[in-house]
C-alpha cells in the first residue's frame, strides 16, 4: 500500500466476494421459494430454479446440497420471520387470547402455502442435522416466550398458584401440532377452532377467577 492508501493491483475489495455470494444465495432462495409455493416440493426443479435465478444448476448445488437442503433453507428463513411476527404481538389481554393469537399466526403460515404445507410440516418435524438443531432452537425460543407469558399470567393471578408455566408452554405445542397435523391430513376444515377449544378446556382447569388479564 502506498502513502495514498491505494490497494495492491489485482486485489478485490474486502468483503466484495462474500457480498456477491450472499446476493447470489438470496436470489436463489427467493426464486426457490416462489417455485416451491407454486409447484410444491416434489414438482419443483433445480434446473428451473437456477434458470430463473440467472445461474447454473451447479451454482445452486454449490450453495445448497440438494433440493431438500434448499427447501430447509427456505423453511428456516420463513419460520424465523413468522416467529418474529408471533413474538411481536401486543403484550396485552388475557393469556388465552394471546396464546390463540400466536397459534393463528403460525397456522396462517401454512394456510398461505396450500401446495407446500404437507412438505413443510414433514421437513420441520423430521429434519436432519444441521437443520434439526436450527428448528429445535426456533421451537425452544417460542417455548420460552410462551412460558414467560404463562408466568406473567400466574403472577397477576390469572393462573392458579401451582401451575407450571413451562409445562403450559409444552401443552400449547401439543394442542398446536395435533390440530395442525389433523388439518394437513384433511381431517379438519381448519386448525384454529380445534386448537382454541383444546386450549380453553385445558385452561379451565388451570385458571383462577381472574381471567381478564388485567
Amino acid at each position: 500500500m502506498n502513502s495514498f492508501g491505494d490497494k495492491p493491483p489485482g486485489k478485490r475489495a474486502p468483503g466484495k466476494r462474500d457480498a456477491q455470494k450472499e446476493e447470489t444465495r438470496a436470489r436463489i432462495l427467493a426464486v426457490a421459494r416462489a417455485h416451491f409455493e407454486r409447484d410444491g416440493f416434489e414438482a419443483a426443479n433445480i434446473r428451473a430454479i437456477a434458470a430463473e435465478a440467472g445461474v447454473a444448476a451447479g451454482t445452486v448445488l454449490l450453495h445448497y446440497a440438494d433440493k431438500r437442503d434448499l427447501m430447509h433453507a427456505t423453511l428456516f428463513d420463513e419460520l424465523s420471520l413468522t416467529i418474529e411476527q408471533a413474538l411481536a404481538l401486543p403484550a396485552k389481554g388475557p393469556l388465552e387470547e394471546r396464546l390463540c393469537a400466536i397459534a393463528r399466526t403460525f397456522f396462517a403460515y401454512y394456510e398461505a402455502r396450500p401446495k407446500l404445507r404437507r412438505a413443510l410440516l414433514r421437513e420441520a418435524l423430521l429434519a436432519e442435522s444441521p437443520w434439526k438443531e436450527r428448528f429445535v432452537a426456533q421451537v425452544s425460543r417460542v417455548h420460552m416466550h410462551l412460558a414467560t407469558l404463562a408466568g406473567e399470567a400466574k403472577a397477576r393471578g390469572e393462573l392458579a398458584a401451582d401451575v407450571d408455566p413451562v409445562m403450559l408452554g409444552a401443552s400449547f405445542f401439543a394442542f398446536y401440532y395435533f390440530a395442525l397435523i389433523g388439518w394437513v391430513q384433511g381431517a379438519l376444515g381448519e386448525p384454529a377452532p380445534l386448537f382454541e377449544r383444546m386450549l380453553a378446556e385445558h385452561l379451565r382447569g388451570l385458571t383462577t377467577t381472574n381471567r381478564k388479564g388485567q
